[in-house]
Order: structure tokens, then sequence, then C-alpha cells
């Protein structure tokens, strides 16, 4: 049951509505709105989902979207946020909010960074100014923006780290996850932990197992995809979401390939976000149910077709690849806003499509169909994303 949302109602944040094998689609319920899983939630780091706006995001059928509360107390700063009313307010979005917690700083920001029990000093690659990051300071944070969804701060290792790396992580991942929950949220905000244990099958399970125990709204797998080869985040994410509660939503952090998300799904993830669709729109990459298609390619020159023929978005019933070509050719930003339209269009159909798949027990029909264009022997369409960032300064956007 919920601790804060909902709480007059007696009634549950997450309810299954169907299942197939271990692939469920379920009704998350926020203080702004009930959004059916498996949900794919687009990154906008700074408050924006980069080269879009909420207008479009809500034409496409976004639900809910990222903010990372770290970045946005160093810019535009809390005075700011609370200016405003709070995050939904500032960016003017009527839908669902999660925000993470800063602690993927701990991992990408490792060169600007101190790191202790009490919380990790982080340094700011935009200014220069100093926070001591710790899960009270986070959770203060994340009531100011006032988002649906709070992580706790947890300690990410990286793929290479040792054992006994990971299993400092991990235990500071527990006692952070006690002290967040102990500070508090605002009443109707969820609260997420996070499972960790690096690439250690042992150390992923204990976490998962330990922080099940505690009373929160839903459960994370983090530290993945960061790198590990592609098998073994599939391997470890089952080992997680196998000691996690059934009753409550999963959500794998930084997974958006189709490749990767239609197996977890498989395992009962309900939940995932990425760069993927967004990034790859900005080097002139469409996601299609063909696979990848590089729209800067000379073969697309004279191609007066879209980018898909089945397509209703509102870029294929418009603008040929003729004309996306020669936007991305003279390095007009429109290519990337309307390529971000398409694939963000793509994403929220693949995942309806999971659902009415899962509903009428054509599950596996379609993970074939996915896999024989964006599966194995694919790499680039694997895509770690959260190990790459066009400017390195921290998050994956």
């Amino acid at each position: 049951m919920c601790g804060r949302l909902l709480q007059k109602e007696q009634r549950s944040c997450f309810e299954i509505v169907s299942k197939f094998g271990e692939a469920r689609v379920g009704k998350l319920h926020t203080n702004h709105g009930d959004y059916e899983t498996p949900i794919f939630m687009p990154v906008g780091t700074n408050a924006n989902v980069k080269l879009t706006d909420t207008m479009r995001l809500k034409e496409i059928g976004a639900g809910i979207i990222l903010g990372n509360s770290y970045h946005l107390a160093v810019r535009p700063g809390l005075d700011v946020i609370r200016l405003h009313g709070g995050l939904h307010q500032f960016m003017g979005w009527k839908g669902g909010i999660l925000t993470d917690s800063g602690g993927f700083q701990v991992f990408s920001l490792r060169k600007l960074r101190d790191i202790g029990d009490d919380g990790v000093l982080i340094t700011s690659p935009v200014d220069g100014s100093k926070m001591l990051l710790t899960p009270e300071l986070s959770m203060e944070i994340q009531s100011t923006l006032n988002s649906d969804i709070v992580m706790v701060l947890d300690h990410c290792p990286g793929p290479e780290d040792s054992y006994t790396e990971s299993m400092v992580s991990a235990k500071r991942t527990y006692n952070w996850a006690m002290r967040c929950l102990k500070h508090g949220v605002n009443e109707h905000q969820l609260l997420f932990a996070i499972a960790q244990g690096g690439v250690y099958e042992d150390l992923r399970k204990l976490s998962a197992e330990q922080l099940s125990q505690l009373p929160f709204d839903g459960f994370a797998i983090g530290g993945l995809s960061l790198g590990e080869p592609f098998e073994k985040t599939l391997y470890l994410t089952q080992i997680t979401v196998s000691a996690l509660p059934f009753e409550n939503p999963r959500y794998f952090m930084g997974g958006g390939s189709p490749a990767l998300i239609i197996q977890l799904v498989e395992m009962g993830v309900d939940m995932f976000d990425s760069v993927f669709p967004t990034r790859l729109a900005r080097h002139g990459a469409a996601l299609t149910w063909k696979g990848r298609l590089n729209i800067k390619s000379a073969r697309f020159k004279r191609d007066l077709q879209p980018i898909e023929e089945n397509c209703d978005c509102f870029v294929c019933q418009n603008y040929s690849k003729s004309y996306l070509h020669h936007l991305f050719d003279r390095k007009e930003v429109l290519g990337g806003i309307l390529l971000t339209y398409h694939n963000l269009h793509f994403m929220m159909k693949f995942m309806n499509k999971i659902r009415n798949s899962i509903e009428d027990r054509t599950f596996k029909t379609l993970k074939r169909e996915v896999l024989d264009v964006y599966g194995k022997g694919k790499k680039a369409d694997l895509y770690v994303d959260a190990a790459i960032s066009d400017n390195n300064n921290g998050r994956y956007n």
C-alpha cells in the first residue's frame, strides 16, 4: 500500500490489470494522473525534453517525464522553482514527473565528487559550485520540486568496480534509503528505492531483498546498462527482479532500446526511461518498425516517402525523407525537432503495442518481431545510453 499517495482513499498506488507469464499490464496512480504500464518515460534533465515542448509531449501521448533534481537545484535553483509553485508549473507540464535523486552523478561525475557515508560532495561541471548532497537534502530538493515520483539517493557503482567496492556502494545505498524514508517526502509523492550491487549476482539479490523489506511505493533496478555486456544486463536484471515484491512497480533506470525493453518487460519490469529516442533523433536516426534509419544517408536525398508509410505521426503525415535529409545536410535544427517528435511517437506506440500484446496474449510474437530488427547482432540498437553523454556533464540527456 502507498504510504503517502491517496491515503484517505485506501487504495494501492499500483494495480496489476493483466499478465502473460511474468509480463504484466498495470496502472500506476499518481498525483497527476493514472498511467498504464509498461511505460516509457522521456528524459527531461533540465525541465525540458530536448528539442520538443510539453504541448507536443502531450500530443504524442507521453504520460510521465523525468527531471534531474541535482541539476535543477543548481540551475535555475530551488528559489526559482518555489516562485512557480513546483516543477510542473515551472515547465508547464500537467502530466506526471519522476525526479531522480542525484545518485547518477555519483557515477557520472567521478572526477568531480567526493563520496562518504554522510553523502556526496559534488562540484558542478557548470559553474564550479559545490554541494554536499545527502539523502535528507535530496528529499528536500525533490519535495520542493514537488514531483510525483521521488527516487532515493543511491550510490551507483560502475561496471568495472571490484566486488568490495560494489558491496560498499550497496550497503551505503541501503543506509541512504532508510534515511530517505525516515526524512520523508510530501504526502502525495511516491518514494521509490533503488537496488544496486554492481555486476555481482549475490550483491544484486541481497540489495533487492533488503530494500523489499522497507515500505517503499516502488523499486528500481539501478546501475545497469552502463557499459556491461548486454546479456549480463539481462541476467542481472532477472536476478534483481526475482527478489523484488510482486505487487509494486518495478523501474529499470536508463533503458530505452526496443530490444532491451521487450526483454525486460518479459521479466516483469514496468517502467523505463532513456534518452535513446531523443538522442538518436538529434544525430539523424529515426526509429521504425523495420529498424533504425539513418536519414543523413545520401540514398534519401530524392526519396519522396515519409519515414514510415503507416505512421500516423505529424512528421510522417507531412514531410518526406528527402526534406528531412536536406534539413540535416544543412544542419537545420528543425531536422532534430521533427525526428524527436517521430521517435517519441514511435516509443509511445511501441509501449502501447506491448501492453496490447500482453492482454491479447500475442507478446511472444511481438518479441520475435522486435528482436528481428533491433536485437542480437545489431550492436548500435542495444544502446548503452547512460554511458554516453553529449557534454559529459553528468546526465544522459
